[in-house]
């Protein structure tokens, strides 16, 4: 019988990760099970939901150090008081814990302008197999000290250790924003677009490409004051609008797995000159971060997944399934072997969500 232990202190958790005596499922709000692979054979659940609290704010400073278990919308509304943000916009928005959204690396549209998790945690704590607390950074955002050991936890997926507390610093919001919204007939008119604004001297906090169907829409996000807004809607040739449904962008692989029981997405990093072919090879729905290269695809059911998978091999792309099937490309896959040497240092038994790391590790 699986045994659910909540702790409510960093000790109690460290404690709960020493005393299981065998597997161990890790989890937050469990709103991304879905994502990556499955654990199997646990004796014991450990949740950091009741570890939730803000431990430091300092809103002039622009850091905030908080527990794993806080859910990201309470974190969000609370820095949106003072005009602030942690521009990481991940999926699961309502329901992830600030611990799931760093173990996941999770990200969203503006990554283009801020990047991911590892860009902006500054400092952790955590809690080891063998019941040790660890702190590694600080609440300085040019603190360098440690910042490498934080970073093997950022999109670990709980297989190396149990984060308690996460330092960030924190985004000033812009005083205006707008979003622009370009729709084309196909992926190479897009992509077209696209080049043209990374060629200019405009510099968009999003450029996410989007297509489910009917026109390929290009959305571009940018902030600041009212003469940039006015040069981004005469450079862009369109007018900019406020109220853009950017969640519906941000849920949009979720919304496709709740709606797809035998649903697979596939995450490809490429290049942006690989990026047209990948887009024009889906089947179904994609979700780009056109500015960065990262696609998703979406697959309505694992033969159609596994039929694009032998393609995108014979082309050489670099990716992984996050859901759905457990399948990566070669290229992907030979990163897992560095991967598993540290897994080793951390949980030599293979305790911790074995399995949870896309069914590798």
């Amino acid at each position: 019988m699986l045994e659910k232990v909540t702790p409510t202190t960093e000790q109690e958790l460290a404690d709960a990760l020493a005393g299981s005596g065998g597997t161990i499922h890790l989890t937050g709000a469990a709103s991304k099970l879905r994502v990556g692979g499955t654990v199997a054979g646990a004796v014991r659940q450990v949740s950091t939901l009741s570890l939730n609290q803000v431990l430091k704010y300092e809103p002039r400073d622009l850091t905030i150090s908080v527990q794993a278990g806080m859910k990201w919308k309470d974190l969000a509304a609370l820095l949106a008081e003072n005009r602030q943000t942690i521009p990481l916009d991940p999926p699961y928005f309502e329901d992830a814990t600030v611990g799931g959204v760093v173990a996941a690396n999770s990200s969203g549209p503006r990554r283009r302008l801020y990047g991911t998790a590892r860009d902006l945690v500054i400092g952790m704590r955590f809690a080891t197999l063998e019941g040790k607390i660890v702190q590694t950074g600080g609440m300085v955002v040019k603190n360098v000290a440690g910042l490498d050991m934080a970073k093997l936890l950022i999109g670990s997926f709980g297989t190396l250790a149990a984060i308690a507390s996460v330092n960030f610093k924190l985004i000033p919001l812009p005083l205006e924003h707008r979003t622009f919204v370009l729709e084309f007939e196909s992926a190479e008119h897009a992509i077209g677009a696209r080049d043209l604004i990374l060629q200019s001297v405009l510099q968009p906090a999003a450029v996410d490409l989007i297509h489910a169907g009917g026109a390929w829409q290009l959305a571009v996000e940018a902030g600041g004051n009212a003469a940039l807004m006015a040069r981004y809607e005469k450079e862009l040739s369109v007018r900019g609008v406020e109220d853009y449904d950017w969640s519906a962008v941000r849920e949009f692989n979720p919304r496709f797995l709740a709606a797809h029981a035998d649903g697979c997405v596939a995450r490809v990093s490429a290049t942006l000159t690989q990026l047209r072919g990948v887009l024009e090879s889906a089947p179904g729905a994609v979700l780009a971060r056109a500015a960065n290269g990262v696609a998703w695809l979406h697959f309505e059911s694992p033969g159609e997944a596994n039929a694009w998978a032998d393609r995108a091999e014979r082309e050489g792309w670099r990716f992984v399934f996050e859901s759905g099937i457990e399948r990566d490309s070669a290229v992907f896959a030979a990163g897992f072997a560095m991967m598993k040497k540290v897994k080793d240092l951390f949980d030599p038994r293979h305790l911790l969500n074995p399995g949870r790391l896309y069914g590798r590790i």
